[in-house]
């Protein structure tokens, strides 16, 4: 039975253990990201009166909580040291793995990356696939080494974008199947030998966080909408109105039915249901839910659409 260490937070973190208690291996140790977020009094001040599902999932299964401030500590190396783990399991975490620490395990030290490497390293690339209207992302689990995301590959798996699909529901739907490749994974480790697959370095692509959400309506109004699909439920896409800024929750495409043809034209507008309608660069309209983007400011945004909003409008 393999010993096994698990690294991380979210979602990504609790199917990791739930992969790895289907597969028969034992954890003798977990360690979450409120460990370094929080000192040490707040963090237990907040698992009793607000407690993470990480939190709950960890006293659920009765797991060792690994007491460390982060990965490459001191404390966090003689805690390996004595808990003699066989493979670490890594899935989301912020800080990079010293070599001194990733060395340790017997066997391996293992990332889940949401993404078919080597495309789309670095982070969040639930966000970036859908901007860049990929039709397919993945899972991969690779070994770590020195660089992000560089290490050889030990499994895959594909998983379907849908034209629906918002950052958040792809990342559910990865998550869940990572939990079924790393038990098919850590099964393997313990009775065969696995070829790790050297990533080709001549089909890399690398992003950093999310940025530039200001929409373009000289771009299609397909690449708007992914935008705004991607960015959700972590932030909104926006647009300027009259030096006004304005959030968009969700979107919808429609025919051009109307006289105008230049894009960043207002079209149609809702006050009732806070919609405004705006020609894109491929002739089609995006119709955009939308608030004033400052949290104070939105519960007048039906009297902004009523008093500022005109058809005919031109967005610059």
């Amino acid at each position: 039975m393999l010993r096994v260490v698990i690294i991380g937070y979210g979602e990504m973190f609790t199917n990791l253990i739930a992969g790895t208690l289907d597969s028969g291996c034992e954890i003798v140790g977990v360690l979450r990201k409120d460990m370094i977020k929080y000192p040490s009094i707040w963090r237990k001040i907040r698992d009793i009166l607000n407690p993470s599902v990480e939190y709950n999932y960890i006293k659920s299964y009765n797991l060792h909580e690994i007491n460390a401030k982060g990965v490459n500590t001191k404390e966090f190396k003689q805690t390996l040291l004595k808990l003699n783990p066989d493979i670490i399991l890594v899935g989301s975490w912020g800080e990079k793995i010293s070599k001194e620490i990733y060395d340790l395990p017997r066997i391996a030290s293992i990332n889940a990356h949401p993404s078919l490497l080597p495309k789309y390293r670095g982070p969040n690339p639930y966000f970036w696939v859908i901007r860049n209207q990929e039709q397919m992302s993945g899972i991969t689990f690779h070994l770590i080494d020195k660089g992000l995301d560089t290490g050889a590959i030990l499994a895959q798996e594909e998983i379907k974008i849908y034209p629906s699909d918002t950052g958040k529901s792809l990342k559910s739907r990865t998550v869940l199947a990572a939990r079924g490749v790393v038990c098919e994974l850590l099964k393997s480790l313990s009775e065969d030998i696995i070829i790790p697959l050297t990533q080709r370095e001549d089909r890399t692509s690398c992003y950093s966080h999310p940025c530039d959400l200001e929409l373009d309506f000289t771009k299609t109004a397909e690449e708007n909408e992914a935008l705004i699909r991607a960015i959700s439920p972590w932030s909104e896409a926006y647009f300027y109105h009259n030096n006004f800024c304005l959030a968009v929750s969700q979107a919808e495409i429609e025919e051009n039915k109307t006289e105008y043809s230049q894009c960043g034209t207002v079209v149609d507008f809702s006050i009732k249901n806070k919609t405004i309608s705006v020609l894109c660069g491929d002739n089609k309209v995006l119709k955009m839910h939308v608030n004033l983007y400052k949290k104070y400011n939105r519960p007048f945004t039906k009297n902004y659409i009523k008093r500022e909003v005109k058809i005919g409008n031109i967005l610059q």
